[in-house]
């Protein structure tokens, strides 16, 4: 399996990208994807994916970097996003989105620059450019739904990463079509409405990731950082959780990383490119 959403940019990882992917490998975990936070970051994302056969990036900003690294303007480098998303080793925009949980920055911000973003992937996509898109929604799917409806974007093209909300905001994102993802959240007893969205998600749209450096499973919970290894802790917790044998759960999130980003994992000796 592949961790389909971590950030190696991160200063945990500085230095360190072979040594995590060695200890992802042991676990079974033979690929992963860093994703994008800013315009600043996706060219060291790119860079980071291009180093190893078993890694890839998104090229996008994340809504609580809509400041652009507090300038408080919302300019970000599109050409630059643009540029990076135009890479083979680059499998999706993003991740983009809102984010209600905290006050900065403003909504109007984020919405924005939301705006300006979906705007460029829309105008990739009519010259040919169709990456699946990576969403960031803290407290936002009643918010984030409406705007990524009135765009052109299909909403299979969308996975809401890190699901954190209701069983009924699960629904109307399954409505919209979009996939979803999970992180270690699922696994924590105090998280309850987490694991129930999981269990209602079909088989052929969920994916599993670990957000890393953030969020580790049990049972590594409070271990910094996660690291793309504990993947398989939350895959084979929710296979158990939804009842479903780990070699059908394993399968079928493998074949939905596949057929969404279009990356499959690789051989568990796969080696620094």
């Amino acid at each position: 399996m592949i961790d389909t959403h971590c950030h190696l940019t991160f200063p945990d990882f500085a230095g360190r990208t072979d040594e995590i992917m060695t200890r992802a490998h042991a676990a079974g975990v033979t690929g992963a994807i860093t994703i994008s936070t800013s315009s600043e970051d996706c060219e060291d994302a790119l860079a980071i994916a291009q180093s190893r056969d078993d890694l890839w990036c998104s090229s996008g900003v994340h809504p609580l970097y809509a400041d652009a690294s507090g300038k408080g303007s919302g300019a970000h480098d599109w050409d630059r996003i643009e540029r990076c998303a135009r890479d083979k080793k680059c499998v999706a925009w993003g991740e983009l989105g809102l984010d209600n949980h905290y006050d900065d920055p403003a909504r109007s911000l984020q919405q924005s620059v939301l705006a300006d973003q979906l705007a460029r992937i829309e105008s990739c996509r009519a010259t040919g450019l169709d990456k699946p898109i990576v969403v960031h929604c803290r407290k936002a799917v009643e918010d984030l739904l409406p705007i990524l409806r009135a765009s052109t974007l299909p909403g299979d093209r969308f996975v809401f990463h890190c699901f954190t909300e209701t069983p009924d905001h699960a629904r109307m994102v399954l409505d919209f079509g979009a996939m979803i993802s999970f992180t270690g959240v699922a696994t924590y007893k105090n998280a309850p409405e987490v694991l129930e969205s999981a269990r209602l998600v079909p088989l052929d749209r969920i994916m599993v990731e670990t957000d890393a450096p953030y969020l580790s499973p049990v049972p590594v919970r409070g271990t910094r950082p996660c690291e793309p290894a504990f993947a398989a802790h939350t895959a084979r917790f929710l296979a158990e959780r939804r009842g479903e044998p780990w070699s059908e759960f394993h399968k079928a999130i493998n074949e939905n990383a596949l057929r969404f980003f279009g990356v499959a994992a690789p051989a568990a000796d796969g080696e620094s490119s």
